[in-house]
């Protein structure tokens, strides 16, 4: 049987801040970006959660709801720091670690550095590790797999510890309600419980067949993960399967001129990124998102796989002259690659791409 933990720092920038400036400890405190310029919020401290503020509300909201809050502009370089300084306490337990984000982590402690055969134990001892080096908390949860594991480290925050032993998940996920389980997303979630399906025994009684129909790929996950089965291996990630890069505007924007300079700009870091990772892409993505929130993508492949940054931002502009930009007001612009391979990998055959020649550019 496996024994995994998933590591979750708590409120992680807003902590750091905390930790940083003792007169803001016990405050509501508030990290994103400036509400006039449609910022959302990055993290938020407890004490703001209490008010109803949330990860990724927008900050003028945030703020509406608490304002007496310290709103806090993000300082990513020491964030980043920080979550290295964690990464190798966790390597202290083993060395299979999956991190999810800046602020989060699986681990596989079936067998571990320690010697320790509680895996609960292994939890323990990480989180007084974390405390003791950087003064920070993390909950955690353990179980057989990740979605288990997951889900358990929501339950007991902060600095909490939840443990979901095999012969308990059953009844354990059978009471959960279908907004707590992880994977399930809030228009799913909307969906289930419009079919009075609220909590995980109710989605225990929809046939595999049905739950494919509703959603997919998506649904056989469902319907494994409402029985508490979830196969994924704890493993570090890859090579990156997409790069992209995306601004949200100030201001809606119909100015054509600009538009076509931000996807180039976009292109351009889009580009310095596949070059780092060594990786060329042999299909461009635009995506845009209009003033009344549609969104809409566009992808082409490209003659060739390429990391030009002027290759990338050229495509992305054709690809947005078969769009409604600039006619529609536009909030926001992303520029991406993918079809990712190594650039110095001997080709067996060259595609030609028809970009629509002829059609004028925004």
């Amino acid at each position: 049987m496996r024994k995994i933990i998933h590591l979750d720092m708590d409120a992680f920038f807003a902590s750091i801040e905390q930790r940083d400036r003792p007169e803001l400890r016990g405050r509501p405190v508030i990290v994103g970006g400036r509400p006039d310029q449609r910022g959302v919020v990055s993290t938020c401290s407890y004490e703001a959660r209490r008010f109803g503020v949330r990860s990724a509300m927008p900050t003028r909201t945030a703020l509406a709801l608490c304002p007496e809050a310290e709103l806090l502009r993000p300082d990513f370089r020491k964030y980043r720091a920080v979550s290295l300084a964690i990464r190798r306490i966790l390597r202290e337990a083993t060395d299979r670690i999956e991190a999810v984000s800046i602020d989060e982590a699986y681990l596989d402690v079936t067998e571990n550095l320690l010697g320790e055969p509680s895996a609960e134990k292994v939890a323990r001892h990480l989180q007084r590790r974390i405390l003791e080096e950087t003064g920070l908390t993390a909950s955690a949860g353990v179980s057989c797999n990740k979605f288990l594991a997951k889900v358990a480290s929501d339950f007991r925050k902060p600095a909490g510890i939840t443990v979901i032993p095999p012969e308990a998940a059953q009844e354990f996920l059978a009471a959960l309600p279908i907004r707590r389980f992880h994977g399930i997303g809030e228009v799913s979630a909307a969906r289930l419980i419009a079919m009075n399906v609220r909590t995980g025994a109710d989605l225990m009684r929809l046939p595999l067949e049905t739950l494919r129909a509703l959603f997919g790929k998506a649904g056989e996950f469902y319907y494994h993960c409402v029985r508490g089965i979830d196969e994924r291996p704890v493993e570090e990630p890859g090579d990156p399967k997409t790069i992209s890069r995306e601004v949200t505007f100030s201001d809606d924007l119909t100015d054509r001129r600009r538009l076509r300079i931000t996807m180039r700009t976009l292109a351009r870091q889009v580009a310095r990124r596949a070059r780092r990772h060594h990786l060329a892409g042999g299909s461009v993505t635009l995506k845009i998102k209009y003033a009344d929130f549609q969104q809409i993508t566009r992808t082409a492949a490209l003659p060739r796989p390429t990391d030009d940054g002027e290759a990338i931002g050229e495509a992305a502009v054709r690809l947005a002259a078969k769009s409604e930009a600039g006619k529609r007001p536009v909030r926001l612009v992303g520029v991406g690659i993918g079809a990712l391979s190594d650039p110095d990998a001997p080709r067996s055959e060259q595609l030609e791409f028809d970009f629509g020649g002829g059609s004028s550019l925004l």
